[in-house]
């Protein structure tokens, strides 16, 4: 009867260990590590960066994060706009002072001296520059964000982590009642 019982016992732990192999199990058992498969190894930062640098606003459709799309073209129009308005403006003022100096003509046809003519074009030069200065640094914002993006795919939340703002009431026999705003952290 013991040998019975023993056989049986043993033929059943053996058919238990059996059932945790799965072949479409995510989790894989190594000698003294244990390697899990994570949903966001599919997203690769370099991936991500390069289609970001490529085409502005492809890292974040990479990521799937879809809703970016409008602040990264809304920037690029954005800068864009004021470029093409410096870059009007010092056309316009940078031909009406080459033609105060090929005529000698004390006014120009806006009524600008020579004078302030070299200001309004240095001005809008300028503003200009610094346009195409802020519309390089939306490009490698957005390559960065792209990059960062897919390197916090893998990080987990705690679920148990909550921020609240509540009203505080306090009432302290030294300085009286007292109302305010409390941020608390509960981890």
């Amino acid at each position: 009867m013991k040998k019975t019982v023993l056989t049986l016992l043993f033929f059943a732990l053996a058919v238990g260990a059996f059932a945790q192999l799965r072949s479409g199990d995510s989790t894989r058992v190594i000698p003294d590590t244990v390697e899990i498969e994570s949903y966001a190894t599919r997203f690769n930062p370099r991936e991500a960066a390069l289609y970001a640098a490529v085409l502005p606003g492809l890292g974040q459709i990479y990521n799937k994060k879809y809703w970016k799309l409008p602040l990264v073209y809304g920037g690029f129009i954005g800068f864009g706009y004021g470029l093409n308005f410096y870059q009007k403006g010092y056309t316009k003022y940078k031909g009406e002072l080459f033609d105060v100096l090929e005529t000698g003509d004390d006014f120009s046809e806006s009524g600008f001296t020579e004078d302030q003519l070299r200001n309004i074009v240095d001005q809008y030069r300028r503003e200009r520059d610094f346009f195409i200065i802020l519309m390089a640094g939306m490009y490698l914002l957005q390559i960065v964000d792209a990059h960062v993006d897919a390197h916090l795919k893998e990080f987990d939340l705690n679920p148990n982590l909550h921020v609240r703002i509540q009203p505080t009431w306090e009432s302290d026999m030294m300085t009286g009642r007292s109302a305010g705003i409390s941020l608390k952290f509960r981890f």
